[in-house]
């Protein structure tokens, strides 16, 4: 069992790598790096054209593979693989890797036009965290760290998903060594030019939302401190903004921090879908972010 990475040829990021070695250091596993290059079409003769495409494709998944090993060279205490693989569809590609690797977790990079220290997916990875039926970890652009996973923030909403999400982290936090950090985002509705008292109704709204999250809270952290968490290891809060970007800024962030969040449906088609609220998380995320399916049945 590995965590897998999607290394991209020549993507000047060792960012996805960095992160699954930060997992490797908190719950030891092999380092799986998987290059992907566009496969030919197969002719049954092949041509100098397609002779010629075969040559690159495999020089230029000789050489990936060559940069993803020496990046482990940053990381002696894991061990850490590279290979590649040609394939029509990176996504494909590297699910099926995944699944030969028995892989516990598929990491990628951002996007190469993502801010350093940002989340942006790019179509490819956009494809495989939808569609992908393992966790998704997501490192900002240009990630480096030395640290294991000291601490798990959950986005939590009580709902069938969000229980899902609680249960499966809370057991990596357990196996790992982390703390827990359960928050629930309040997001205010844009402000509008109207009448106080409309203004004076959005805000009986947004108490009653910070109400119901504080009795959610309350309810999982019962669960929690019932499977051995405690006030060394647990704690809530409830991060409120006017807008996603502000929101997630309440919170402090140090380095150690992965930020999860769940699918927005336990259905087993739904795999890792992410809802509106999950992508903007993702956005605007300053720490590695993990894409956790739901759990069917």
């Amino acid at each position: 069992m590995t965590y897998l990475v999607g290394y991209g040829p020549h993507n000047n990021d060792r960012s996805a790598i960095e992160l699954a070695c930060q997992f490797a250091r908190s719950e030891p596993r092999p380092v799986h790096a998987v290059s992907v290059v566009p496969q030919g079409w197969g002719t049954p003769v092949a041509g100098g054209t397609d002779r010629e495409f075969e040559d690159w494709a495999a020089a230029e998944g000789e050489s990936s593979a060559a940069e993803a090993q020496a990046d482990f060279a940053d990381h002696p205490g894991v061990e850490g693989t590279a290979v590649w693989v040609s394939g029509r569809s990176v996504p494909q590609a590297l699910l099926e890797a995944a699944a030969r690797d028995e892989a516990v977790m598929l990491v990628v990079g951002s996007s190469s036009d993502a801010d350093p220290g940002r989340i942006r997916l790019s179509s490819k990875t956009d494809r495989l965290v939808h569609s992908s039926p393992i966790p998704v970890a997501i490192a900002p652009r240009g990630y480096r760290t030395d640290s294991a996973v000291t601490r798990v923030t959950v986005a939590f909403r009580d709902d069938d998903a969000s229980w899902s999400l609680l249960s499966r982290v809370s057991e990596l936090c357990r196996r790992a060594g982390a703390r827990l950090r359960v928050v629930t985002f309040v997001v205010a509705p844009p402000r509008r030019p109207v009448t106080s008292r409309v203004r004076h109704a959005e805000t009986q709204v947004i108490d009653l939302w910070k109400a119901q999250a504080g009795r959610a809270q309350e309810e999982a952290e019962a669960y929690l401190r019932s499977q051995g968490f405690d006030d060394d290891t647990l704690m809530f809060t409830i991060a409120e903004g006017s807008d996603w970007a502000r929101a997630i800024r309440r919170l402090d962030w140090e380095e150690g921090d992965i930020l999860a969040i769940g699918s927005s449906s336990t259905h087993p088609i739904a795999r890792v879908f992410l809802g509106s609220s999950a992508t903007k998380i993702i956005r605007y995320a300053p720490v590695p972010v993990v894409a956790v399916p739901g759990v069917s049945g």
